[in-house]
This record gives structure tokens, sequence and C-alpha cells, in this order.
């Protein structure tokens, strides 16, 4: 049994203001010298990078959907165990999950986690309807553990106290504080969500901003006596990550810049655990590939933001594209897809020349083309998988590719539920690229047969 002081913060639903308010009190914590471990329930990419701003430590994703229960503890209680507490940072509202289901919500990592949950509630127009609102996320799951409340967008000290009295007298849930209307606490925003935290100058003044604005009003402290009462956690019997790798090491390159840098720390960390050591390399800054790469990792991220840049790197552009015609292993993920074809058209539908490693133009849409879970069933032998096999994963982008020529598609993706199914991203020889993120730790056949196909190249088989 492990001693993890931790606490879920949540909120009532998307836009109430959890995410500035988590990397708030996050920063506030780690200002008062606690080791804060910042972790984001879901598959986003942006959150953790503001939570690793707020607390100088590397947060991680907890996703039942991608990576499965038993992971979920096991990669929690991995990072949990190096810091005092840990602060995870909810998605969407408290109880969204997979369709009309728990699965994959806070509420369900919360009860995998047997963690206490801060209920963030935006209370603007409202006074006694706030109690209301609060005793019916109280008795929808009447085993979760709802240990306080957040009031978010307070009109005056009045209004906070009339709202406080009302909800601790019917639901008995405390309330720690509150944000007051004209704090204005916000972080910027584009198509994808926020703004990444590499492209915010001055981020540090800002969530230090933010964090002494949340103290006037939230007692910090009193969520670090909440995070302590967290029951002893149990520890997974069979852990993913082993001990030490099975073959040979690998040098795999992963891209990594203010381009392409949604990756999940737990998936590289297994990879090197597997024997992949990473190599680092920027599209848009280095002149060439590194020396020596048994495989390339391009993951997503914001290459239509950056297009101009990555064009004039004709170097790396021709670089990369004699290393994959050499065999190098090449696995790329939704920006990492589009960077590899031809071109690029930006939302005004200028066209900007790729990598040209694939065929075909990836455009912008106006409108989002893809967001949710899906599985991904296997079409064609990969390098990360076989024919046939079932992959979970997510896909979120605004960008469609029309390629040129016959391609041999990578997946068939569908949504519970929902569609047939359609066919998404290609393989050719030793090149897999698609539209869908996965989190290595969930499919960690799929990790070592990438490790694998690296090694085999070193080989020269």
């Amino acid at each position: 049994m492990l001693s993890l002081p931790r606490v879920v913060i949540a909120g009532t639903h998307s836009g109430v203001g959890k995410t500035t308010i988590a990397t708030a009190i996050m920063a506030a914590l780690a200002g008062k010298g606690h080791r804060v471990q910042p972790f984001k329930v879901g598959p986003d990419y942006i959150d953790p990078n503001y939570h690793g701003a707020a607390t100088g430590r590397v947060s991680r994703n907890l996703d039942a959907w991608m990576m499965g229960e038993e992971t979920v503890r096991e990669m929690f209680a991995r990072s949990a165990r190096e810091a005092g507490l840990s602060v995870v940072e909810g998605v969407m509202g408290l109880y969204d999950g997979l369709g009309s289901t728990s699965y994959g919500s806070t509420a369900h990592i919360a009860r995998l986690l047997q963690s206490p949950v801060l209920l963030v509630v935006d209370v603007r127009s409202m006074s006694r309807s706030a109690a209301a609102l609060v005793l019916g996320y109280r008795q929808m799951e009447p085993e979760l553990n709802l240990a306080g409340v957040i009031l978010n967008r307070v009109g005056s000290r009045r209004h906070f106290n009339l709202i406080k009295e009302a909800i601790e007298d019917t639901c008995r849930v405390p309330v720690v504080g509150f944000v007051p209307r004209e704090a204005g606490l916000t972080l910027p925003e584009r198509h994808l969500g926020l703004l990444p935290a590499f492209e915010k100058s001055g981020l540090e003044r800002h969530i230090a901003a933010l964090a002494q604005t949340v103290q006037q009003g939230i007692d910090v402290e009193a969520v670090a006596g909440l995070a302590a009462s967290a029951p002893a956690f149990t520890e997974v019997k069979n852990p993913l990550m082993p001990v030490q790798p099975s073959g040979s090491t690998v040098r795999l390159g992963v891209c990594y810049d203010r381009a392409f840098n949604f990756y999940y720390r737990d998936g590289l960390d297994l990879l090197a655990a597997l024997g992949a050591e990473p190599v680092f390399v920027s599209p848009l800054a280095d002149a060439c590939l590194p020396q020596k790469l048994d495989g390339l990792y391009i993951g997503g991220g914001f290459p239509e933001m950056f297009l101009e840049s990555l064009a004039q790197n004709e170097g790396f552009r021709e670089d990369l594209r004699r290393a994959a015609a050499s065999g190098l292993p090449v696995y790329a993920e939704c920006g990492g897809l589009m960077y590899l074809t031809g071109a690029i058209a930006d939302f005004t539908g200028r066209e900007y020349p790729a990598a040209g490693v694939l065929p075909g133009c990836c455009r912008m849409e106006k409108k989002r083309a893809a967001l949710g879970y899906v599985r991904g069933e296997v079409l064609h032998d990969s390098i990360l998988a076989s024919r046939g096999k079932l992959l979970h994963g997510h896909e979120f982008h605004y960008s469609t590719w029309q390629e040129a020529g016959q391609c041999m598609p990578a997946y068939r993706l569908t949504k519970t539920g929902g569609e047939s199914g359609r066919e998404d991203g290609l393989v050719r020889e030793n090149i897999l690229a698609s539209y869908l993120h996965l989190h290595f730790a969930g499919c960690p056949e799929a990790a070592a047969n990438l490790v694998e196909a690296c090694r085999r190249y070193r080989r020269g088989a």
C-alpha cells in the first residue's frame, strides 16, 4: 500500500474554468513548497503543458479508453510516488464519458484512484440554485467522494456567502473557496483548444498571476488537506513497464518543437523502457535528421501554424525523403501525417510544400473534420501491428487528406455505437501514417513492434 495524497479537480461542464483554476492551484501549491505531480484526464495534449509550466514536473494523461483501467492506475502511481501530492485535472463535465456512460469520465478516473473530488461550479446568475446543482452531482454516483466545491465567477463576497451557506446546508459538502467574476482568469485559445504553452510568451508570469489571484479566494492548503485525506493506494500487481529492455538499444528520432509536440509522455517512457533511446529533432530548426537513426516518430501538433517555416527548411525535408526511401521506419500521427504529404493548404487555401514522402495534399477545413474516441481495425500489416488487430485511439483534426494514387489504408476507424467505419491513413513498407492518435501505454504490443522494426532496420534486415 502506498501513501499518495491526491485530489481530482472536476467541472460541472466544459468551459466552467477548471483548466485555469486547476493550473492556478497547482502553481499556488508549488509556490508554497509542495512537490506537485500534475495529471490530466483524457486525451488532451495541451493542458498538460500548462500543468508542467505551473509545477516544473511533466504532466501525465490518464485515459481509461486508450490505456485500460489497470494501466491508468499503474501510470498514476509510477509518477505520483515521486511527489508530495498529485492534482488531477478532469475532462468535460464530471460524469461525461464514452457515449451516454460514465466510462472514461473524470468520475471514472476518480473512482479508479479512490480520490477526493473538488467540483468547480460556474455560479453566474445563480444563488440557491447552485445547491440544487451540486446536490445532483453528489447524488448521481453516491460512491464518489465529492469532497469540496469551488465557486467560479462569483459576483461579490455576499454572493459567495449566500451560495456557500446554501450548498453546505443542503448538500453537506464544504465550499473551499471562490474566484470572483472580475478576476477574468483566462488561458488563450485557438482551433484545437487552448494555445499551446510553447507559444505563449510570458507564460511563467501569467501563471504566477493566476496563482496569486486564486489564493485571494481559495484556501490552497485546504486543497492539500483534502489530497492528504485520500486512502492508501494499492499497487498494481502486474506492471506494464519492463525493468530493462529485452533487446538491443535503438535510436528513435522524435520530432519535437512548436509544430510537433503532441506526445503522451508515458508512451515515450514505454518506448524507452523497451529499448528506444529518444533523439529529439526539430523539422523547424534542424538542417537534417540526426546521424545513425533507426526510426522516426512524428507526432501531432500544429504544423498548419508554421507552414512557411517548415517549407523553407528544404534541407530537412530532403533528408527525410532520402531516409524514408532507404527504409527508415517512420511512424506519423495526425500533424505528422500532414507533414509527410506533398503539400499542406492553410485555412485560406494557400499551399505550402511539405516533406513529399507521401502523395497528395492536406487541406485545412473551416469546420472540424473529426473528434472523438475510435477503434482502429488494422487493415494491412505495418511497423506497429498485424492485420486484424484492434487499437483504441483518439482523433481530433481540422484537415483532410486528398491523397493521390493508390494507397493501402492503415485502419478502418469506427466509433462506439455509431458509424459503420471509414478508412484512414496509409501503410507503405516501412511507413505508417494516420490521423489516429495512440497512447503506447495502452497498446504495448504496438510499441514493442515499433522498437523491433527499428532493430531490423539497424541490422539491415
